[in-house]
């Protein structure tokens, strides 16, 4: 994923000394360099699975860490810094391998390695697996993006966010690695900041005693993200397709405005523990202050401009109130609050405005329409999303309309709920034109099978008729399938999370036609 704001290797430069051996960890090691020590117990090391990301016409990123003991503050590795080869090829068989090295992973790191491989053929599939020693990982499936200007082709998507280990079985993930996907992109709350309790929640899957209490340091904050990633369903999908990822609040805390306050010990740690796990570039490399770049822009071909936002770093509190509260003046001050800082924001605008794409994606982690809670006055909206900063919005789908932008779609996720909106031009006038479609993924597992949001949001969905589609009780996640035609999105969803095999089906969906904002039933 390319960003405008810092150019990869400029980056690296006075980072701090954490960040400059991070970058260490790509130089290739010569010969035996580092030795290989053996493992306590002889465990597997690759038990977190690997995964892909990021990816460019001509390359992608790999990642693996290495943890043998998933539960201990080492998690089984040495102190030290280790070498890990890689390899990559054409076949699933690893014959034909293209790419090949040796990285060091290090323990100010976790012993995660992020290997940027470049050089690579646009639009093509390729296989990776790593080795330590000698355990060798499964072998991993990614792909590249289309070239910047190739033929327009096609694009297939899934989204997905909150994935709550405690409240059920990742099933939705077991369906998803079966789609016919080029990519898949995660909406945050890939993990959260809880305890565990001893019976695992609904999976009823014993637990150590470590995890009891939520995160407060590095070290359970990795414990945190190990026990997650150790679910073989979430594995085999990050095996299967190259991710884009952004977070929410739980990687953190529940509601947090990262721009509120300076960055504590806590949330230093939540950052660097998310960056160890996630198959992203140096880019993203925790900085001397704790903060982490994450919003970037990947192209695929000209068919599809994704732009991938970060709305918790940034964020302001919200002018007008936490939680639910009335709306007020205050919001549409530009000066008052901001959802994605000044500097996010101007870009995502300059992007809008140079996009020549046929089709426009926004990846938010929080819902763009507004929701009305209280009927014929509008006047009570919940301010964790872009209700509460409406100035941010509103500076957004101005530039929709200014910059004549072709086909504006945000996909988003944190509700566990599903909506398909119209975004208008001004949700104070609801008569402005419709500028923009909106999809809401319910979450993977959060909230369980319970019925939660059908009750509470139910009822309102008459107050806000750009709502097109709505429900509030199912687990699940969403596909999107876009050509030079139209988008087809797909909303899938499983009977249960309290079974890793429960199977997605088609609950709905929706066509967007070229240039037709506003989603149809189909």
């Amino acid at each position: 994923m390319n960003s405008d704001p810092l150019h990869r290797r400029g980056f690296l430069t006075g980072i701090g000394t954490v960040a400059g051996l991070a970058a260490l960890s790509q130089v290739p090691l010569e010969g035996t360099a580092l030795a290989a020590p053996p493992l306590r117990g002889g465990e597997y090391p690759f038990k977190l699975g690997i995964a892909s990301g990021d990816p460019t016409p001509g390359g992608v990123v790999l990642w693996t860490r290495l943890a043998p003991d998933l539960f201990s503050p080492d998690g089984g590795m040495p102190s030290r810094a280790v070498p890990v080869e890689w390899q990559l090829a054409l076949d699933e068989n690893m014959r034909k391998v293209v790419k090949q090295g040796t990285v060091s992973a290090l323990p100010e790191l976790a012993h995660s390695v992020h290997v940027e491989v470049d050089g690579l053929q646009p639009e093509r599939h390729y296989y990776y697996r790593f080795r330590y020693r000698g355990d060798v990982s499964e072998v991993g499936r990614t792909r590249t993006a289309p070239s910047e200007h190739g033929g327009r082709g096609a694009l297939s998507f899934a989204f997905a966010s909150c994935q709550d280990w405690t409240h059920g079985f990742y099933s939705a993930y077991r369906s998803m690695a079966e789609e016919d996907l080029d990519l898949v992109i995660h909406l945050g709350d890939y993990v959260y900041e809880y305890g565990v309790p001893a019976d695992g929640g609904l999976r009823k899957t014993p637990t150590p005693d470590v995890l009891r209490d939520g995160p407060q340091d590095l070290d359970r904050w990795r414990m945190q993200y190990a026990l997650y990633k150790s679910d073989p369903d979430l594995q085999r999908t990050h095996a299967r397709f190259p991710w884009l990822v952004t977070w929410d609040d739980h990687e953190v805390a529940n509601d947090y405005a990262g721009a509120y306050g300076p960055i504590d010990a806590n949330r230093a740690a939540a950052y660097k523990a998310w960056y160890e796990h996630q198959p992203v570039s140096r880019r993203s490399l925790p900085r001397a202050d704790g903060s982490l770049l994450l919003y970037g822009r990947s192209a695929w071909g000209r068919l599809a401009q994704i732009d991938l936002l970060d709305t918790r770093q940034y964020r302001s509190a919200p002018p007008c109130g936490w939680g639910e509260a009335p709306a007020c003046e205050a919001g549409n001050d530009p000066a008052k609050g901001t959802m994605l800082g000044t500097t996010q924001e101007k870009w995502l605008l300059d992007g809008l405005r140079g996009s020549k794409a046929r089709w426009n994606v926004i990846a938010t982690s929080v819902m763009m329409a507004r929701l009305d809670h209280d009927g014929p006055t509008g006047d009570i909206i919940w301010h964790d999303a872009w209700d509460g900063y409406p100035a941010s919005r509103k500076a957004i789908t101005d530039t929709f309309v200014s910059a004549k932008v072709r086909n504006p779609m945000l996909v988003a996720g944190d509700w566990h709920s599903t909506f398909v909106n119209d975004i208008h031009q001004d949700f104070d006038r609801p008569d402005s034109p419709v500028v923009a479609t909106e999809f809401v993924g319910t979450s993977i597992s959060t909230n369980g099978d319970e019925e939660v949001y059908g009750p509470y949001y139910g009822p309102m969905i008459k107050w806000n008729p750009h709502i097109k589609f709505f429900d509030g009780d199912r687990r699940g996640y969403v596909t999107c399938r876009l050509d030079d035609r139209e988008w087809r999105t797909d909303l899938r969803m499983v009977p249960t999370v309290s079974r890793a095999d429960a199977a997605a089906t088609t609950f709905a969906s929706f066509v967007v036609e070229d240039r037709r904002p506003g989603a149809v039933r189909v």
